[in-house]
C-alpha cells in the first residue's frame, strides 16, 4: 500500500486519509477513500499519479464529484481531486479563455460573460469541472464542449504533457478518446466569440430559470442520470415505465424530471445504485431499450470493469 508521506511529498497540497466521499460528491453519499489528494498544480498532479503507479495503487480523478457514485464501503485507493490549484482562468488573445481542469464550468461561464465573450452560456448550469467536461464532451441546451474547445492539455501515461487540438479527441455524444488513450486532462483553451455582456447574462438567466422549473435542483443528484438513447429520451422512457417517483430507500426517481435520480432522504449509495439498476431493468422490460448511466460507479464490485481507476 502506498505511504501517505510519499503522497504528501508529491502533492504539495492536502492529503486526507479515510476521507468520506459523501463530502465530495453531488449525490452526497459514499464511504471513505483510503486517500484523498488535492495536488497543488499540474506538476504535482503528475508526481502524484507517478507515485500511485510506482506503488501499484489504484487511483481515480475527480473535479466537482458530479458524475460519480462511491460505494458505502468506500474506495480502496487514491482519489485525486482537481482543486483550486488547477482552477485558474486566464484570458488569451483571440477571444480565448484558458482554464485549468479544476475550474468549475459555472465559474468559467461567468468569466466569459464578464469579458463579453459568447458561446459558453450553455455550460453555466452544468454541475461539473472543466476536466470532466472535456473527457465526456459535456453539453446542455443545444451546446456542447465540442463546439468551443480549441485545445486540451493532457498528461500522457509516460508522464509527458501534450497539447492536443480538439479535433483529435474524437468528441461525440458524452464521449472523447481521452480516457481510452490513458490521458488525463489538465487544462483547455476555450474559443469564444465577441458578444454583448447583457445579452449573454440574459441567456444565462433564462437557462437557469428553465433548470429551476424542470429539474430537481433542491435535492442532491448527479444531474441527468442516464445518457440519451439514440432516438429516445431517457426521462420519457422512465416515465412510460411507470417509474415517476419510484423509490428505493432514500433514493427516488424525481417526480419533477424522471431523468434524474435524487437523494431524496439520506439515501445510501446502495439505495441509489439499486434504484439505478432497477430503472434500467424495468425500462428494458417495458421498451426493449437499455439505458446507459452517465454516472460512474466506484467501489462496487459488480462494476469493477467499468471503473476508470488506474494502477
Amino acid at each position: 500500500m502506498i505511504q501517505a508521506e510519499k503522497l504528501r511529498a508529491a502533492a504539495g497540497g492536502a492529503v486526507l486519509e479515510n476521507e468520506p466521499m459523501s463530502q465530495h460528491t453531488t449525490f452526497r453519499a459514499g464511504g471513505p477513500a483510503d486517500y484523498f489528494v488535492t495536488p497543488a498544480d499540474e506538476q504535482a498532479l503528475a508526481a502524484v499519479i507517478a507515485c500511485c503507479r510506482e506503488a501499484g495503487e489504484p487511483y481515480y480523478l475527480i473535479g466537482n464529484g458530479s458524475n460519480i457514485l462511491v460505494a458505502d464501503s468506500g474506495y480502496r485507493g487514491v482519489i485525486i481531486r482537481m482543486g483550486q490549484g488547477m482552477g485558474e482562468i486566464r484570458s488569451l488573445p483571440g477571444n480565448i479563455l484558458r482554464a485549468g481542469a479544476g475550474a468549475l464550468l459555472s465559474v468559467i461561464a461567468k468569466e466569459a460573460r464578464d469579458r463579453s465573450l459568447a458561446g459558453f452560456a450553455f455550460a453555466a448550469g452544468i454541475p461539473g469541472s472543466l476536466g470532466g467536461a472535456c473527457v465526456m464532451n459535456a453539453g446542455a441546451y443545444g451546446g456542447e464542449m465540442k463546439q468551443v474547445l480549441r485545445t486540451v492539455r493532457v498528461l500522457a501515461p509516460e508522464g509527458d504533457f501534450l497539447d492536443l487540438p480538439a479535433d483529435e479527441l474524437d468528441l461525440g455524444y458524452r464521449h472523447s478518446n481521452i480516457p481510452e488513450r490513458g490521458y488525463t486532462a489538465v487544462r483547455a483553451d476555450i474559443q469564444l466569440e465577441p458578444g454583448n455582456r447583457a445579452e449573454i447574462g440574459a441567456m444565462m438567466d433564462d437557462l437557469a430559470g428553465r433548470r429551476r422549473e424542470k429539474q430537481p435542483l433542491e435535492y442532491p443528484s448527479a444531474g441527468s442520470t442516464f445518457k440519451r438513447p439514440e432516438g429516445y429520451f431517457a426521462g420519457k422512457l422512465i416515465q412510460d415505465a411507470g417509474l415517476r417517483g419510484f423509490r428505493v430507500g432514500g433514493a427516488q426517481v424525481s417526480e419533477k424530471h424522471c431523468g434524474f435520480v435524487i437523494n431524496r432522504d439520506h439515501a445510501s449509495s446502495a439505495d441509489i445504485y439499486r434504484l439505478i439498476r432497477e430503472v434500467q431493468a424495468r425500462v428494458f422490460a417495458d421498451s426493449g431499450v437499455r439505458l446507459e448511466p452517465e454516472v460512474k460507479f466506484l467501489g462496487f464490485a459488480e462494476d469493477a470493469e467499468d471503473q476508470r481507476a488506474e494502477s
